[in-house]
């Protein structure tokens, strides 16, 4: 997969121009890591902790900005973290949990999604839409994002106050969980709304499918969610969640980043993490 520069279009650029957040009009400079990160690795597979290890570290030496790292891998038992219960302001990642959270409260009064919901979320979702996004958060309201999040187990998540669902506070610890809820059967999401979730998060615009995907073997199945956001403290926010089957694997990635001093900066910064961790598990 080759490296894309995404494309600035309405209602994409920052994650939350639809929230109301203002966008700083200078770049963020960012600050280097005081010292190398430290992820920590397990796994079943012999060697295959270490490799990961000493790969993510290195991908990680030389980059500026606070980056988090989450790795969950079912085929060989892997899991890799890093700064997993870092804070970050979601940005446009959050829509995974806004289409859980409806997917989920429909499911409990036993419906349907109507039309209206199914345009809004195919467009929340594929195009990153902040519109459609603003219009489910207001549907749903505090009550219910809050009690998804209850029955999902993401307690260290901490919605966006009013209007500002860009502005939630997630870590790695818990998107993990939420991509552990969309890729295996479960009490919390049915089914059919889990095979929902990821057949959107697979439609993303070509434009903004980079991030965690980027080097992943071909044939994978490649379901995928990005935010970013730029403010005046802490630089550019650029996160991608992915989940990934086939060629012998079913692993969940997340990368969250601030910071960086452009949005480029971050998916570099990301890509450079996902391809050595792509790599690492193929060849495992």
């Amino acid at each position: 997969m080759t490296h894309q520069t995404p494309r600035r279009r309405r209602g994409l650029v920052a994650g939350v121009v639809g929230a109301g957040v203002l966008i700083p009009s200078l770049a963020f400079a960012g600050t280097a890591n005081a010292a190398t990160p430290t992820v920590g690795c397990t796994s079943a597979r012999a060697g295959l902790a270490a490799k990961l290890q000493k790969d993510i570290t290195a991908a990680l030496a030389n980059r500026r900005g606070t980056i988090a790292v989450g790795l969950n891998d079912r085929t060989t038992h892997t899991s890799c973290t890093l700064r997993a219960g870092t804070a970050y302001d979601s940005a446009s990642v959050v829509k995974v949990t806004v289409l859980a959270t409806l997917l989920w409260d429909a499911k409990k009064t036993n419906r349907y999604l109507t039309a209206a919901e199914n345009t809004l979320t195919k467009a929340m979702i594929t195009k990153s839409d902040n519109d459609a996004t603003s219009k489910l958060w207001k549907q749903l309201g505090p009550t219910k994002v809050k009690g998804f999040l209850k029955a999902a187990g993401m307690t260290q998540t901490k919605p966006g106050a009013g209007t500002y669902w860009g502005l939630t506070q997630i870590t790695v610890t818990d998107e993990q969980k939420l991509l552990g809820l969309l890729t295996a059967k479960n009490t919390v999401l049915s089914d059919n709304s889990r095979a929902y979730a990821l057949k959107l998060m697979g439609q993303v615009i070509s434009s903004q499918r980079w991030g965690t995907p980027y080097g992943a073997p071909s044939g994978t199945a490649v379901h995928v969610k990005n935010g970013w956001l730029s403010r005046a403290t802490n630089g550019w926010r650029v996160h991608s969640v992915g989940t990934f089957t086939g060629a012998g694997h079913d692993y969940q990635l997340t990368v969250l980043t601030h910071g960086n001093g452009t949005m480029n900066y971050g998916i570099d910064t990301i890509q450079g993490v996902a391809k050595v961790i792509h790599r690492d598990l193929a060849a495992s």
